[in-house]
């Protein structure tokens, strides 16, 4: 089961993935820190969602 927190952090996880390519490719190094850290942000928050859905799935 997913949740759409999980979904979410993956979302924000790969536009990440391509500010940072974008970033690199442009020689921007704004942009290349900015995709890094949304790419973090998505990390925590998709591991968020996953321990919200294994707590949810031990109370059953």
């Amino acid at each position: 089961m997913v949740n759409s927190t999980t979904v979410k952090g993956a979302a924000k996880e790969a536009a990440g993935k391509v500010k940072t390519a974008a970033g690199k490719a442009t020689d921007n190094p704004k942009l290349e820190g900015k995709g890094r850290a949304e790419e973090a942000e998505g990390k925590v928050q998709k591991t968020a969602g996953k321990a919200k859905t294994a707590v949810k799935s031990a109370l059953k």
